[in-house]
């Protein structure tokens, strides 16, 4: 009796059913972490990228936490993830950077930023970018040039707010610090460029970090099409800078910076890597102060104690829960606590997690030891950093949000006329605003006297 020949359609089913076991059981020659792969190809990534409104750690992390502990894997838009909420690790790895591990994102957010931007550069030529940001928004270039000009600009912004019957904030302090980078950035002959270029944001940071769909309607397309308009006004100030005339010393911006860096003989600074950088910068200037201050504004409103030991202190708040995921590639196998191997073909992300709430260690220590953390630092405190590669930026937005709310607690008051949630997914949107009404202080005392 002959044998049957199995049928087509049954053997294309068991491959389906092969590749899918597969995928959720990845080969490894060590040990992975528990977790789940989640569904072929697309993985975890709904979960991931669904909006959530709580303080907190996100859904995702905190379930998966519950479920597999402090390290467990998963998959996100096609790639291989293990994630650590371990702060030991999460140190281990942040000292590793460079030899066991290179910083790394998603490649969505690569098409949006730019693939040649300084935070996806490696060795020379990120240190070389790194080192151009610097000479702008360095502690040094801060100090010489920049406090006193943000200081009268913050002072006259606030003014200005305080007329108004309420201001939303976040698109309020976004506005003042985008002038003022842009004027360092292009200079001041730049404005209608600038204002085209402020225009082709809007979308971003809804699609800036979002599930990479490319079809009409998503957050994705409509931040890459965000991203083309932007980079056609970013490259035509650039080439009418290189058809100018070199200008006057004192009245040199970034740009000419960039011209001249361009110019030189062998240079590494190719125009595609100078665009993403121009691209960058006034998008992370405005976008990382702003929501810091929204968001230290809503945690005072909650915590009058931490806003009265704030007024008397006049120091600037660390806003420690202010953590993004950073992802780090395996160029070497790492061996974790000599239980768990993790090789080369995935991807390590991790989260720093301190507290639910950044008053809950003010409520439990007290501000000396807020302080303490604040200026000694922290082995486990990685704010507008990630370890080795601190940003380079960071100081210039640490400046922002201090001369803010300097100003703001110790000569004006505040009421919160519209308290819209803070949405994260899981870049932090406030989609019904955060809006403000905001009084001189001398107005009360006038007001007390009549």
């Amino acid at each position: 009796m002959a044998c049957r020949k199995p049928h087509a359609t049954s053997i294309q089913t068991n491959g389906i059913l092969l590749w899918i076991y597969r995928w959720k059981n990845p080969r490894c020659n060590g040990k992975l972490p528990p977790g789940s792969m989640g569904l072929p190809v697309i993985g975890e990534s709904l979960q991931f990228f669904a909006p959530y409104t709580t303080s907190d750690v996100s859904p995702f992390i905190k379930t998966r936490m519950e479920r597999y502990g402090s390290l467990f894997r998963t998959s996100l838009v096609g790639r291989k993830i293990v994630v650590s909420t371990d702060p030991d690790v999460n140190r281990f790895i942040f000292q590793q950077e460079g030899k066991l591990v290179q910083s790394w994102y998603m490649d969505s957010f690569d098409d949006i930023v730019g693939k040649e931007n300084v935070l996806s550069s490696h060795g020379f030529l990120h240190k070389y970018l790194r080192n151009l940001v610097l000479n702008l928004f360095g502690s040094e270039t801060l100090k010489e040039k920049h406090v006193s000009e943000l200081d009268e600009l913050t002072i006259k912004h606030l003014q200005l707010w305080s007329t108004k019957p309420s201001v939303e904030l976040k698109q309020a302090i976004s506005d003042m610090i985008y002038d003022f980078t842009v004027r360092k950035l292009f200079g001041c002959n730049e404005s209608r460029s600038a204002e085209k270029l402020r225009g082709c944001y809007s979308a971003f940071i809804e699609g800036l970090i979002s599930f990479p769909l490319n079809i009409p309607g998503t957050a994705y397309r409509k931040c890459l099409q965000g991203r083309d308009k932007a980079m056609k006004v970013v490259k035509n100030m650039l080439q009418d800078r290189r058809d100018q005339a070199s200008p006057k010393k004192g009245d040199r911006d970034f740009l000419d910076t960039i011209v001249e860096e361009m110019s030189k003989p062998g240079s590494i600074l190719s125009e595609q890597t100078a665009l993403d950088l121009l691209f960058a910068l006034p998008f992370a200037a405005f976008e990382s102060a702003s929501s810091a201050v929204v968001l230290a504004l809503k945690y005072l409103r909650s915590n009058p104690l931490a806003l009265a030991e704030l007024t008397v202190i006049n120091e600037t708040i660390r806003l420690g829960n202010i953590v993004p995921a950073i992802f780090r590639k395996v160029v070497k196998d790492i061996e974790i606590e000599g239980m768990f191997k993790i090789y080369n073909s995935c991807r390590l992300d991790h989260i720093g997690l301190y507290t639910s709430s950044p008053f809950e260690l003010y409520e439990i220590r007290g501000p000396p030891y807020i302080q303490s953390m604040a200026m000694e630092g922290s082995k486990f405190f990685m704010g507008f950093g990630s370890g080795m590669r601190l940003c380079a930026g960071a100081e210039f937005v640490k400046l922002q949000i201090a001369i803010l709310l300097h100003h703001l607690v110790t000569k004006y008051r505040w009421t919160v006329m519209k308290d819209g949630k803070a949405v994260r997914q899981p870049g932090l949107l406030f989609p019904e605003g955060f809006y403000v009404q905001i009084s001189n202080e001398n107005s009360y005392e006038v007001a007390a006297k009549q």
